[in-house]
């Protein structure tokens, strides 16, 4: 089972590797075909950017939120200090999804094409 899968991964691989290739064709000297281009791949960069951040920022508080709520149960008495460290952890791991979305938001409004 495990040759099956590992066989399956590589041929994808491969595939994926040789797709440009396979469907390159030559280049052209207009200027709207790299603004589309450029433009299609900041679309795709960013998306896909802004959604990692969010992602790794999401599991970051939840794990965060289990260390406090963990903390909570086992002491009761020090839920104070407990929340008041959550809750700067929570806005500093937030900071980072900020930071991710405006350098998504600089990409996608950034002209490289203006003379």
């Amino acid at each position: 089972m495990k040759k099956i899968f590992a066989l399956t991964v590589l041929t994808l691989v491969a595939l994926a590797l040789f797709a440009p290739i396979a469907f390159a064709e030559e280049a052209k000297a207009v200027a709207s075909d790299a603004k589309l281009s450029y433009y299609g791949m900041a679309v795709l960069g960013c998306g896909l950017a802004i959604g990692l951040a969010g992602l790794g920022t999401g599991i970051g508080m939840g794990v965060g939120l289990r260390g406090a709520t963990e903390g909570v149960a086992r002491n009761p008495g020090a839920s104070g200090k407990i929340t008041t460290t959550l809750i700067i952890g929570l806005a500093m791991i937030e900071s980072l999804a900020i930071y991710a979305l405006v350098v998504v938001l600089i990409v996608l409004f950034a002209n490289p094409f203006k003379l």
